[in-house]
């Protein structure tokens, strides 16, 4: 995480509270996470919000993470003369990436106030704050904790797990890297914990035990372990308030939000926007138009046969250009799709297939197909089936982050985008972040 960064806060903040007594009065309580700002049932409250702001910031979910994500998996063109993003593009990502400094930054700063809360809100002395309002919170804390951790190991692998709140710079400052297995092991007992102190309820934009059960399928689709994939995603599928909006961009256009379609996304306002919407739309809309659906991809989604009414996804100027039409709303309150019913379908139409479960398997896949105006697939093996999955999570999620990881974990980064070095799977760890602790050792071949 930023180490240098964290510790001027808290410095800052040291000094500030020293030299005002009316600090708190006057500073947001969701800026920060300290002793100072937990103390209650409104503070505990608060805190929970700042972590959603986290979780939504531009470094994450708002743009940068999830356009290192999408940039990589071969179906976007560069258009912008800055550098840093071409270079996920072309497959040769540096360790002074700026746009990977600010995820994993942001990914980090997440963490922390998610570490806030969890080691915080179980000894808030509120009369207010009943135990089913203090296990919520706190159940939320650890399942934000479990997907920064969950997106932090498919990105760059094992990395350094931080379980207490950053009070100063030493305090974090030593700590190695974890293996692959142990950072994945740290994502389940945090799942684990969440599900035990959430409630079974319904909520598109904060975390509940549905919410779990959703990144449960998806984090053991990760791990291969089919038959606990298969159990999850049912659960959601089998759940009726979720369900495949028709048609296709009925979850995202027409300012739509928070539809049966989604299962956690995140929120903004016309005073807190995100990051993605002026990268993908032209100028004549406002935007910079950083980067661009590949003429490949434009031809497929836009054809009935293989794009079907996923074509809504694309959008082209009176000039001509191509441009991804997903974040279009002004002001940028587009949500960010973190977790959505048809992932669960894909995911147990996956299981299923590598469950030697053809025809359960086409038919969760076909019920996407279906909702995206096209023909049902009669694939009559499972690898058929399996390579059909893979092309169908290409349209469905294509201007979400799925596709890079949807290749490398399953061995296809290679046949489909001709990245050879297993080394380029992984991000390099920000040289900056080596700079400060040597003990932070970087990715093979970086």
């Amino acid at each position: 995480m930023k180490k240098i960064t964290t510790y001027i806060i808290f410095v800052f903040l040291l000094g500030a509270s020293t030299s005002c007594e009316k600090f708190l009065d006057v500073q947001p309580k969701d800026a920060v996470s300290d002793d100072n700002t937990i103390v209650d049932k409104s503070s505990a409250e608060t805190a929970v919000r700042g972590l959603y702001r986290a979780l939504a910031a531009n470094g994450y979910y708002g743009s940068t993470f999830q356009s290192n994500g999408y940039l990589q998996g071969g179906d976007l063109d560069w258009t912008d003369t800055r550098q840093v993003s071409l270079q996920f593009i072309n497959h040769d990502v540096r360790a002074d990436n700026s746009e990977v400094a600010d995820a994993w930054t942001a990914i980090y700063n997440t963490i922390n106030r998610a570490n806030h809360i969890i080691a915080k809100v179980p000894s808030v002395n509120d009369n207010r704050l009943t135990e089913e309002d203090r296990n919520s919170l706190v159940g939320q804390a650890y399942f934000v904790r479990a997907l920064a951790y969950f997106d932090l190991a498919r990105t760059w692998g094992g990395v350094q797990i931080t379980l207490t709140p950053t009070e100063s710079l030493a305090d974090k400052t030593g700590i190695k890297r974890s293996s692959l297995e142990d950072t994945y092991a740290q994502v389940l007992k945090d799942l684990d914990a969440a599900e035990g102190l959430l409630p079974e309820t319904t909520n598109r934009i904060r975390a509940t035990k549905k919410t779990v059960w959703a990144l449960k399928a998806r984090f053991y689709l990760y791990r291969s372990k089919w038959q606990q994939a298969e159990l999850y995603a049912s659960r959601l599928i089998a759940d009726a308030g979720y369900k495949l909006n028709s048609p296709y961009n009925s979850f995202f256009a027409n300012n739509a939000v928070g539809t049966q379609e989604s299962i956690l996304e995140t929120a903004y306002s016309a005073n807190y926007t995100n990051g993605h919407r002026g990268q993908w739309q032209p100028s004549s809309n406002g935007g910079t138009r950083r980067w661009a659906p590949s003429d490949e991809f434009v031809a497929l989604v836009t054809d009935p046969v293989t794009g079907g009414s996923r074509s809504a996804l694309v959008a082209k100027t009176t000039q001509g250009q191509w441009y991804g039409n997903m974040y279009y709303r002004s002001p940028a309150t587009d949500p960010a799709y973190i977790l959505r019913i048809a992932e669960m379908y894909l995911i147990r139409a996956e299981a299923r297939a590598e469950l030697n479960d053809v025809d359960g398997a086409l038919e969760d896949l076909n019920a996407v197909r279906n909702r995206a105006g096209l023909l049902p697939v009669a694939a009559e093996s499972a690898a058929a089936v399996l390579l059909a999955i893979e092309t169908e999570r290409r349209f469905e999620f294509a201007f979400e982050p799925h596709r890079w990881y949807d290749l490398v974990r399953r061995g296809r980064a290679e046949a489909v985008l001709n990245v050879t070095d297993p080394a380029k799977y992984v991000l390099p760890i920000p040289i900056q972040e080596i700079e400060i602790d040597p003990s932070l050792e970087q990715n093979k071949n970086y």
